[in-house]
């Protein structure tokens, strides 16, 4: 089985990826998607999970275009989607020309823009100590009463006074 085909004949995820000179970002975009079967290989990332509007059935085989390191990279399942931050190997690291080994495009993986670094970008991210697990609990911790003013037990602004009319 190769990544532009599916032996299974289920539907694939959507799929965005970004990466930096020394990681992969990978996202697939299945919501409600409860104990989700992933295999992750230093070559591939097989996926299998049940979600979505229909919740139906989606597969996908992503043969990788270079080595991932899959003893230290990780993932994370939320409500929404499947995050992954991929490690790339020494030998892989550096900007790869494409995401998948096979150079034909296929519909249901896209680039993520808002993670994307360019390879002309600032060293930042290399100094940047990555943390998954603060990420995604920051990610969560936006929700619920605690981070949201009432909006109906405001004090009047002191600039909601009347303002005189402008003279013409």
């Amino acid at each position: 089985m190769n990544s532009s085909s599916n032996a299974s004949h289920l539907p694939p995820p959507p799929v965005m990826w970004a990466q930096g000179k020394d990681k992969i970002f990978l996202t697939i975009q299945l919501e409600n998607c409860k104990n989700p079967t992933i295999t992750l290989k230093d070559d591939s990332l097989h996926f299998r999970g049940k979600g979505g509007p229909g919740n139906t059935e989606h597969e996908v085989l992503i043969e990788f275009n270079k080595e991932i390191d899959s003893d230290t990279s990780k993932f994370q399942v939320t409500e929404r989607e499947v995050f992954f931050v991929l490690t790339k190997k020494e030998s892989s690291r550096g900007f790869w020309p494409r995401l998948l080994k096979d150079c034909k495009k296929v519909h249901y993986l896209k680039t993520d823009f808002n993670r994307w670094k360019d390879e002309d970008d600032s060293d930042a991210e290399n100094n940047e100590d990555f943390n998954l697990d603060e990420m995604m609990s920051s990610m969560g911790g936006l929700q619920g009463a605690g981070g949201v003013p009432d909006l109906d037990d405001q004090e009047e602004d002191s600039d909601d006074e009347d303002l005189p009319d402008l003279q013409e």
